[in-house]
């Protein structure tokens, strides 16, 4: 399939560049909405579980963690029973942030699939969930599974 992760990663940085415009008004880059969506989904969420969550290594979450606390947008605090684990919560201010990451998200999605119709639009997104199912078995298995070969 010649082009695929070429078009896919095209896509992808622009649409960065995209949530990097749109959301700079808050105080936010474009790869930190991921972060304020789940932890404003799931306050109290663990540094760890937010690294498979968005499927980034636990230094990469805990670097924008870091950068998030210091603007103001989470808390973190250390677990009662195993201060290893990190809980991490939204503040006011991620919260009233929250509906307006939604909106450029939308808007992002609205945008690129504009000459879709309905029909292609439903291919589109099945084709995409079950590529994304097959990459994380990637990253839950550290390694590419066979193609119904024997193992």
């Amino acid at each position: 399939m010649p082009g695929l992760m070429k078009n896919i990663n095209q896509i992808a940085r622009c649409a960065e560049q995209y949530r990097t415009d749109q959301l700079a008004p808050l105080g936010l880059t474009g790869c930190q909405y991921s972060y304020i969506l789940n932890v404003c989904r799931q306050p109290g969420v663990s540094q760890e579980q937010l690294a498979k969550l968005i499927c980034v290594n636990k230094s990469t979450v805990a670097r924008q963690l870091a950068q998030l606390e210091e603007s103001g947008f989470v808390r973190r605090e250390a677990d009662e029973k195993d201060r290893r684990v990190i809980a991490v919560y939204p503040t006011e201010r991620a919260e009233q942030s929250y509906p307006q990451v939604r909106r450029v998200l939308r808007e992002w999605s609205r945008y690129i699939t504009a000459e879709l119709d309905d029909n292609e639009k439903g291919i589109l997104f099945s084709m995409l969930e079950k590529m994304k199912i097959r990459a994380a078995e990637y990253l839950e298995n550290g390694r590419i599974s066979s193609f119904g070969e024997e193992e």
